[in-house]
C-alpha cells in the first residue's frame, strides 16, 4: 500500500485556478519550472506552434485540463490530467478513484507494447506455398525490419516476430495473403516506425512470394499491448443518498451484464470508458483515435460487440471491476516537441515508460465506468421505478418467456436487487455469449480434498440412445470439481467460473432453475438443513455437449459424501446425478451421468435397469474436441427430435436403428483396435445425425476441417445445434487443433486410457 496520500487534495474544486496550481506544485507534482510555465500560460498552444502542426492553419481551438485527483494504481499515486469539455467526468472519476483506494486502489498489468504492421500481397501464383516460404525466411524479415530502425533495436526494442494469414475474398482477386509484423516500439506510439519498417520489407516479400504487396500500414487493432486493470469497492462505501450499498453494488452489476450481452447498451457503456481514456490520450499527446478503434474492434472480437468492462460481486461481497482494452500509447516523439502543455502533463503524471501510462489510462477507464454505472444504478433502483427497472433489465437481458414473470416478481418481492437474481438472468441468456475454454485447473488455496465428476463425449449413438438405442461414450477426465465448506448460516452455492454466487431458497416454490438439482440432491441425501457452501470448479465450459451438468452433479454429490462421510457406493452416486439430471434435461437418457460416475468408456443403452458395460480399450484412444463456442441446450434439441418423431416416426425410427447398427459396428471396431473402421463409422454417424436435424453450419465446418486435417473420423457430440465436435487422430491431434483453431474455434487433446 500507498504510504502517503500525495494525489489527494480536499475540496480541491473550491478553489481558484491559481491556488489549484499552487496545491499541485506543493504536494510535489510541479516542478518550478512547470509551475511558472502554468501561471504564466506560456504552455498554451500558440497560432505559430499551431501552423507547424498541421495545413491551412486559422485559429487555435482551446479545451479544458483538468486534473483526476486520487489514483493509487499499483501502489502507486497518480495525479491525472484530462482534456475534456463535458462536465462532471473530472468529478467523478476523482470520487472513483478516491472509493477505489480505500480498498487498495487499481491493480493493473500491461503487456508489451507492441504494434502489428500489415503487409497485403496480391497476385500470388501459390498462396500455401508462399505462406510457407515467408515463414521459412523469419528471422531474415526480421533483420532487414531491424535494419531500418536500429536506434529502435538499440533501446531493446524492433521487430520481434511476423505471422501470416490467408484470408479468401468473394471475387476475381484471388485469396490475400497478410504478413503481420509484430514490433516492440517501446516508448514510442511508434506508427510511423512500423510504417517504414513494412515499407522497408515489401521488396523482400515480393520476391520470396512472387505476388504484389499492395496496402502495408499499421493496425490501430493493438491486441499485442492489452491493459487489464481491476478494483474492488465495499458495499459500506456505496452507500449514501437513500441507497443501501449493496443495492447500489448489485445495480451496478445488473447494468454491467446488460452491456454485456446488449450491443446497443455496450455501445454506450465502452463510450463511457473512453470518456477517460480518450481524455488522458488528448492530454499526452496520444493519438485517441486510434486507440478509440483498437478499442471497439477489441470488444468485437468475439464476432458480437460487447462491453470492456465486467462488474460483478467478489466474495467476501466488494463490489470487484475489471477491464481488458487494448491500448498502445508513447511517451516521447513529435507531440512532446509541438505542444508544450502535453510535455507539462506528462512531467506532472510521473510515468518513466509507455506501459506505466497504458496502465494509468486503463485505471482511468475502469474509474469513469463505475462512475458512470453508478450514477444509473442509483437512479434506477428507486422506489418508483423499481417494476419498470426490473422488467427492462429481464427482457433486455433475454429472460425467456417462461422465466421472466418469474425473474421480474422475485426482484420485485425483495424490494431490492440482489445479484443472485441477476445470476439467474445471466445463466439464461448465456447461450448468447462466446463461451470461453477455461484449462486453468482450481485455486490451489487451503481447503477439502476436492471431489470430481468426469465429463463424456459420445463416439457414437446421439440421440438414437434416447430411444432404446445403444450408445458408446468415453469420459473426459476431471471435467469438473467440487468441495463442501462449513459456514455460519444458509446454503450457498458458487461456480466462480460460470459467475454464480447463489444463496439457495428453502422453500421449494421459490427455487429458481439452476439451483434444483442441487437442492434434490441435498434433499435425497437428507442434508438440506445444513449449513455449508458448496464450490463447484469446472475445467471446460458449459453447455459445449460435454456433459457438464452430469459432471457438476456427481462433483457434487462426491464432495457431499467425503464431506458428511455418507459411504455411498458409485451405483448410488449415479443414481443420485441421474435424478438431478431429469432436473435439467427433462429425459435424459442416463448416459452422461453412467460416464461421469464410472470415467470409463462404456456401452450404454437405456432402461429400467440401464445397460452399462465398460469397453476394455487394447490402446489409448487419442481425440480432439472441438467447441463451437455456441451452447447446446440438450433439453431443447431432444424436444427438436421428438417432434420430428412425431412427424415421421417411421423415418426417425429407421435413423435411430442405422444410428445403431453403426454403434455396434463401432463396438467391433474399437475392440479390435481398427481405427480407420471406426473413423469412417463416425462420419457416416454424423451424416445421419445431420438428418435429425440437430448439426449446425459451425458443427459442420470443424467436422470437415478435422477430416481435411487428417483425422479419421469427425462427428458432432453430445445434443448438437452448436456445442461441441469430436475428431478421432491417432497420430496428428496437433495438426487437427491448429487447424481448428486457426479457423476462430477452440480445441484440445483428450487421450483416453
Amino acid at each position: 500500500m500507498a504510504t502517503s496520500d500525495k494525489s489527494r487534495i480536499p475540496n480541491f474544486y473550491k478553489l481558484s485556478v491559481p491556488d489549484r496550481v499552487a496545491a499541485v506544485k506543493s504536494k510535489g507534482w510541479l516542478s518550478e519550472e512547470d509551475f511558472e510555465i502554468l501561471n504564466e500560460g506560456s504552455h498554451t498552444l500558440t497560432i505559430q506552434r499551431a501552423d507547424k502542426m498541421i495545413e491551412n492553419v486559422i485559429g487555435v481551438m482551446g479545451l479544458p485540463v483538468g486534473l483526476g485527483l486520487n489514483f493509487l494504481v499499483n501502489d502507486k499515486e497518480y495525479v491525472v490530467p484530462l482534456v475534456v469539455e463535458e462536465p462532471s467526468i473530472v468529478a467523478a472519476l476523482s470520487s472513483a478513484a478516491k472509493l477505489s483506494r480505500a480498498s487498495g486502489g487499481y491493480t493493473v498489468e500491461t503487456d508489451e507494447p507492441q504494434l502489428i504492421g500489415q503487409i497485403q500481397v496480391v497476385n500470388c501464383p501459390h498462396v500455401p506455398q508462399a505462406r510457407a516460404r515467408l515463414l521459412q525466411r523469419r528471422d531474415q524479415i526480421l533483420n532487414l525490419a531491424n535494419s531500418l530502425q536500429a536506434k529502435l533495436v538499440a533501446r531493446g526494442g524492433g521487430a520481434m516476430d511476423l505471422e501470416v494469414f490467408v484470408h479468401p475474398t468473394q471475387n476475381e482477386l484471388g485469396d490475400f495473403l497478410v504478413l503481420h509484423l509484430i514490433v516492440n516500439t517501446c516508448d514510442a506510439m511508434g506508427a510511423n516506425l512500423v510504417n517504414t519498417m513494412c515499407e522497408g520489407v515489401a521488396p523482400l516479400v515480393e520476391r520470396i512470394t512472387g505476388g504484389k504487396v499492395f496496402l502495408r500500414i499499421l493496425s490501430n487493432l493493438t491486441d499485442r499491448a492489452i491493459v487489464r486493470a481491476r478494483t474492488h469497492i465495499s458495499p459500506d462505501h456505496l452507500a449514501g443518498k437513500g441507497h443501501d450499498g449493496e443495492q447500489v453494488r448489485d445495480g451496478i452489476v445488473i447494468a454491467s451484464e446488460f452491456a454485456r450481452i446488449d450491443p446497443y447498451r455496450a455501445a454506450t457503456h465502452n463510450k463511457g470508458v473512453m470518456n477517460g481514456i480518450d481524455a488522458v490520450a488528448l492530454a499526452t499527446g496520444n493519438d485517441w483515435r486510434a486507440i478509440e478503434a483498437g478499442a471497439h474492434a477489441y470488444a468485437a472480437r468475439g464476432g458480437r460487440y460487447t462491453s470492456l468492462t465486467r462488474w460483478s460481486v467478489g466474495s467476501n461481497g466488494d463490489l470487484v471491476g475489471d477491464i481488458e482494452v487494448p491500448i498502445k500509447v508513447g511517451i516521447v516523439g513529435g507531440p512532446l516537441e509541438s505542444n508544450p502543455t502535453v510535455a507539462v502533463n506528462l512531467r506532472m503524471m510521473g510515468v518513466s515508460t509507455a506501459r506505466e501510462l497504458a496502465g494509468v489510462m486503463g485505471a482511468v477507464g475502469l474509474g469513469q465506468n463505475f462512475s458512470a454505472l453508478r450514477a444509473l444504478a442509483t437512479d434506477g433502483i428507486q422506489k418508483g421505478h423499481m417494476t419498470l427497472h426490473a422488467r427492462s433489465v429481464a427482457q433486455a437481458a433475454g429472460a425467456t418467456p417462461e422465466i421472466f414473470d418469474t425473474v421480474v416478481k422475485r426482484l420485485i418481492e425483495s424490494d431490492e436487487i440482489k445479484i443472485w437474481k441477476a445470476r439467474e438472468i445471466v445463466r439464461t441468456v448465456h447461450a448468447q455469449s462466446h463461451a470461453e475454454l477455461d484449462e486453468d485447473v482450481p485455486p490451489e488455496v487451503p481447503g477439502p480434498q476436492l471431489a470430481h465428476g468426469h465429463g463424456k463425449a459420445i463416439i457414437m449413438g446421439e440421440h438414437a440412445v434416447v430411444y432404446g438405442s445403444h450408445a458408446i461414450a468415453a469420459p473426459v477426465p476431471l471435467a469438473v470439481e467440487a468441495r463442501i465448506l462449513p459456514v455460519d448460516e444458509g446454503l450457498h452455492l458458487s461456480i466462480p467460473r460460470w459467475g454464480l454466487e447463489h444463496r439457495m431458497q428453502m422453500d421449494p416454490e421459490k427455487r429458481v432453475s439452476f439451483e434444483k438439482p442441487a437442492a434434490t440432491i441435498l434433499e435425497k441425501l437428507g442434508l438440506i438443513q445444513n449449513r455449508m457452501r458448496i464450490e463447484v470448479f469446472p475445467n471446460l465450459p458449459r453447455a459445449q455437449g460435454l456433459g457438464g451438468s452430469a459432471a457438476v452433479a456427481v462433483a457434487i454429490i462426491r464432495a457431499l459424501d467425503m464431506h458428511y462421510e455418507l459411504g455411498l457406493s458409485e451405483d448410488e452416486v449415479s443414481d443420485l446425478a441421474f435424478d438431478a439430471e431429469k432436473l435439467a434435461h427433462g429425459n435424459p437418457s442416463g448416459i452422461d451421468n453412467a460416464v461421469a460416475t464410472y470415467g470409463e468408456v462404456i456401452l450404454f443403452r437405456r432402461g429400467e435397469k440401464p445397460l452399462v458395460e465398460p469397453i476394455q480399450l487394447a490402446q489409448p484412444l487419442k481425440l480432439v474436441i472441438g467447441m463451437t463456442g455456441i451452447e447446446s441446450m440438450t433439453a431443447r434439441m431432444v424436444a427438436r427430435v421428438r417432434e420430428g418423431r412425431e412427424k415421421n416416426r417411421t423415418i426417425y425410427d429407421r435413423l435411430f436403428n442405422e444410428i445403431d447398427q453403426l454403434t455396434i459396428r463401432a463396438l467391433d471396431a474399437l475392440k479390435g483396435s481398427r481405427l480407420e473402421e471406426l473413423g469412417g463409422l463416425m462420419n457416416v454417424c454424423q451424416g445421419l445425425l445431420n438428418s435429425l436435424q440437430v448439426s449446425s453450419w459451425e458443427v459442420e465446418e470443424m467436422v470437415q476441417i478435422a477430416r481435411e486435417s487428417g483425422a479419421l473420423g469427425a462427428k458432432l457430440t453430445g445434443a448438437g445445434g452448436g456445442g461441441s465436435v469430436i475428431a478421432l487422430c491417432p497420430e496428428n491431434g496437433d495438426k487437427v487443433v491448429k487447424a481448428i483453431e486457426d479457423a476462430g474455434y477452440q480445441a484440445m487433446q483428450v487421450t483416453v486410457e
